[in-house]
């Protein structure tokens, strides 16, 4: 399958097809064990099963047998963990990882100032949009030097998800410009711009401990995950599993920082500022990228 054809689609919204994708992936990841057919889930949702197969794919970028393959896979993967652990060795014997390269590595990053965060971004100008994307309406924000912030929302919530966002620069200025944010949705969601000669440009806005945390998080590869103690150990502070796990929380910058690949010690998905849902989604997503040799 190749994934960079795949996702070169229209995703841009059509009346209720977002509720349609979250009731198939909260159906798939809570009933994943019992392995529904397409025409089962549909008729669970209410939808013909050639709508459901349409829509889901044209949204979520799989076929709702891949996400379910996907899904399973990933329970499998946490399953071989040791001691209740994930194993990255689990994800090759699984055929989860290998020569794929994350699209992490095609991102070149850099932190504002300890003081730019001190006083919460006086003087910076944020630009923000909203577009359509693979997990629902993101909402997008930039400054002169690159993303700095990128979350979700459903319909309805999106003045929710800017007050969110913008509470964590309150001295910062947000203008709305839709043409600026735009070319960024296309950088982070198509496999097809994820071009080391080309990075994307991020700007990290917090403390030196919370940008410690996601630059920890950058280099998980796509397709595995860790613990919470598996990146305090690796930034130096082993006994800061819990300091981790609240800068994890805290990412401003979601999927493209991939907190959602940070699980808690026993492997469990622990929960996720933009919702478990779209958690399970984006591991989904990837594992599936991963799968199909795309990424």
């Amino acid at each position: 399958m190749n994934v960079t054809a795949q996702l070169d689609r229209d995703i841009t919204p059509d009346g209720d097809d977002y509720d349609l994708v979250r009731k198939t992936i909260e159906r798939i990841s809570l009933d994943f064990r019992a392995q529904p057919s397409l025409e089962e889930i549909a008729s669970d949702i209410g939808v013909a099963p050639g709508r459901l197969q349409k829509t889901f794919s044209r949204w979520a970028g799989l076929t709702p047998k891949a996400f379910l393959q996907a899904v399973t896979l990933d329970h499998a993967r946490r399953l071989l963990g040791h001691e209740g652990l994930p194993l990255l060795d689990a994800s090759y014997e699984l055929g989860l990882s290998g020569p794929g390269r994350l699209h992490d590595l095609f991102v070149t990053h850099e932190a504002m100032s300890p003081g730019d965060f001190k006083t919460g971004g006086a003087g910076l100008e944020i630009r923000y949009g909203y577009h359509p994307s693979p997990f629902g309406i993101a909402l997008v924000m930039a400054t002169e030097r690159g993303l700095c912030g990128l979350a979700f929302a459903d319909p309805g919530e999106e003045a929710a998800a800017l007050e969110d966002m913008g509470r964590r620069w309150p001295g910062a200025v947000l203008r709305a410009d839709q043409e600026a944010t735009a070319g960024y949705v296309e950088r982070v969601f198509s496999p097809a711009q994820w071009r080391a000669d080309q990075p994307l440009r991020i700007v990290m806005i917090g403390t030196d401990f919370q940008v410690r945390v996601w630059e920890a998080l950058l280099r998980i590869p796509l397709g595995t995950a860790k613990t919470y103690s598996d990146v305090a150990t690796e930034i130096g502070k082993p006994s800061a599993s819990r300091a981790v796990g609240a800068a994890v929380g805290r990412n401003p910058i979601s999927f493209v920082v991939p907190c959602h690949r940070a699980l808690g010690k026993s492997g469990a998905l622990t929960g996720y500022h933009w919702g478990i849902t779209r958690k399970r989604a984006m591991l989904g997503w990837e594992t599936g990228c991963v799968q199909s040799g795309g990424a």
